[in-house]
């Protein structure tokens, strides 16, 4: 796979990867006991009836695939729907302005229907909608007893989602230098994103502060009563676990059967979860180097060290000097492409042969070529294949900015660099110049870490990868404290990549299928192996 050809098969077949796994820090305020109900809110918004229509192709901000993924029949036949419900701006005044929330469905096929299932894949800023017609085949089986639904959450895709720059401002912004050296660079980045900043405000300025993961929650129960079900049934994956978590926290309840996979460990901070993200990125690049060099064809060398020394030299390089693609718009790969290139690829072990093409490419004596990883980085990144950006970032960053008030400064990063660089050095820097996202959001954001405690719930089954990049491993037990005793059940998968369930082990799917469509608790420390 080169050239052309290459470039085409990673735009189309990576760039559903960040909808469904990609995951930041922070959360929503602790909750008051009197928020807003179902009950508080008005008939119109209660009581509407939905105008369920065949899907069409996703918009550009949902995720262009390149295919007709969207519009190709479920697994077991039919079709797609997909209709708009209407929820409130601002819960705590239910009668004021409304957005629409997009949501799609596939009706069960079977004759005992438990009810719906709804699906958040993560992000925050992944589109639901586009994202489960996508991955819908992984999900046959669950189809015989539940409506599989999804939804793009607010200020996400199609429910009003957040577009701050245009096409070729953000090819210019995501391809810039993410890791500065010198005060002008400094300079450079901090006005990059204050204009970023600046641009989001302008584009959904009124909407920014009502797009936490707590008015989320509250739209989830509000789709639970317009779908007509008593319990909301629910799958979450990456940050769709911290969502999860904070439903269970409102209305413990009104939770059926749920599965978290991929969990969010949602006692840290921005910071905090920023090093854990360098720190699952360094184990998971270091399994992917391990099984690399212990192959005749790994373009990085025959030693983990000597390949993550040689691979440290190619970031290096593409700082000063980046290198030519064959992208049709004449883009070249800069470090912060190949950086988040590499970081895309280690989402899933599927990826890592992409990684080794890509990196085979780049090192090539006399004719480097930088298109495979920049293709990855577009994935990263949320570029359609026609050059169109989906609002995956610029939702991420709305979402996160409106969940944290925790706000850094240079001086903060600086001070931070040798701890980040220490966990890792390929990727702590640039998560620690992540640190700088919020900065100048116009959005005060709020206080405290997401506050999950669900007593009173069902149990809820945490899968946790102990090779997961994005969500470190160890943050699965930390929601099981923080869920509270005898709500959730731990099962651990001994393997690579970022979610579990769609990572093709029989023994995680087995069990979660039996838990949902059966009502079958795995036993509380059930670990599945990885797959040969």
């Amino acid at each position: 796979m080169r050239g052309r050809r290459a470039w085409g098969l990673i735009a189309a077949g990576t760039l559903l990867a960040p909808a469904a796994v990609a995951c930041t820090g922070g959360g929503p305020a602790a909750l008051a006991a009197d928020s807003t109900d179902t009950k508080d809110l008005p008939s119109s918004l209660t009581g509407q009836r939905l105008d369920w229509e065949p899907c069409g192709p996703p918009e550009p901000e949902q995720g262009s695939q390149g295919s007709d993924a969207a519009v190709s029949p479920p697994p077991g036949g039919g079709r797609w729907e997909c209709a708009t419900m209407t929820a409130p701006v601002d819960y705590a005044d239910p009668e004021g302005d409304t957005l629409g929330i997009a949501l799609v469905r596939a009706r069960a096929k079977g004759g005992e229907r438990i009810g719906s299932l709804v699906f958040n894949f993560g992000g925050p800023g992944g589109s639901g909608v586009a994202t489960l017609p996508a991955f819908g085949q992984d999900y046959a089986a669950l189809r015989e007893r539940y409506d599989l639904v999804s939804f793009d959450p607010r200020g996400v895709g199609a429910s009003e989602g957040v577009v701050c720059l245009d096409d070729q401002e953000l090819d210019t912004y995501f391809a810039a230098d993410a890791v500065p050296e010198t005060a002008r660079q400094r300079e450079s980045l901090t006005g990059r994103l204050r204009g970023f900043a600046d641009a989001c405000e302008d584009g959904a300025g009124g909407l920014l502060p009502h797009l936490t993961t707590e008015n989320t929650a509250r739209d989830l129960d509000l789709l639970r009563e317009v779908l007509g079900d008593d319990k909301l049934h629910y799958f979450g994956i990456s940050y769709g676990t911290q969502l999860g978590g904070v439903y269970a926290h409102l209305f413990p309840r009104r939770l059926g059967r749920a599965v978290f996979d991929a969990v969010v460990d949602p006692t840290l901070g921005t910071e905090q979860s920023a090093l854990g993200q360098a720190r699952g990125f360094q184990r998971a690049l270091g399994n992917y180097l391990d099984e690399c060099t212990s192959s005749d064809a790994c373009p990085l060398g025959d030693t983990p060290k000597e390949a993550e020394r040689r691979l440290g030299e190619l970031l290096d390089r593409l700082d000063d000097r980046p290198m030519p693609t064959q992208d049709p718009d004449g883009r070249r790969l800069t470090q912060s492409l190949a950086w988040n290139g590499i970081a895309q690829a280690l989402y899933s072990r599927d990826f890592w042969p992409y990684l080794t093409q890509g990196l085979d490419d780049a090192l090539t004596e006399g004719h480097p070529d930088g298109t495979v990883l920049l293709g990855l980085g577009d994935a990263m990144n949320g570029r359609n294949p026609d050059g169109s950006y989906t609002t995956l970032q610029s939702s991420l960053a709305a979402i996160g900015c409106a969940d944290s008030r925790q706000r850094f400064t240079v001086d903060d990063v600086r001070d931070r660099l040798d701890r980040f660089r220490e966990v890792s050095p390929v990727f702590g820097p640039g998560l620690a110049w992540s640190l700088l996202t919020c900065t100048y959001w116009p959005v005060r954001g709020d206080e405290r870490h997401p506050e999950v405690s669900a007593e009173g719930a069902p149990p809820i089954l945490l899968i946790g990868t102990t090779g997961d990049p994005a969500t470190p491993y160890e943050g699965t037990r930390r929601m099981k404290e923080a869920l509270g005793e005898d709500v959730g059940v731990e099962l651990t998968y001994e393997g690579e990549g970022h979610g579990a369930y769609n990572g093709g082990d029989g023994c995680v799917r087995e069990a979660a299928d039996a838990y949902l469509l059966r009502g079958e608790v795995p036993e509380d420390g059930t670990t599945c192996p990885a797959r040969e």
